[in-house]
């Protein structure tokens, strides 16, 4: 089982670091990484493994979610498999 987690907001020092950490501490898994800079907004997509996760799934999303308020940056987490609802034709 996979997730989607979306950063979006104002570049600073230590977004990706301060995400991977939570992840991190869930035993999520990061799996693959893009991110990108366009003057100064900061955007990144994380798919993350979550088959091993050591809580539930939302417990790691409010965390996310938590950061992103304390930082003024939108993170989003949803499960590949709604996201793959959301995507199909």
């Amino acid at each position: 089982m996979r997730a989607v987690i979306t950063v979006i907001g104002k570049d600073n020092v230590g977004i990706l670091a301060k995400v991977s950490t939570i992840c991190a501490e869930y035993n999520a898994n990061v799996m693959d990484v893009t991110q990108s800079v366009l003057q100064d907004m900061f955007a990144m997509i994380m798919m993350v493994d979550i088959s091993k996760m050591n809580s539930d799934f939302v417990v790691l999303g409010d965390k996310l979610k938590e950061l992103g308020d304390t930082l003024g940056l939108s993170i989003h987490t949803m499960h590949e498999d709604i996201f793959n609802s959301m995507h199909r034709i």
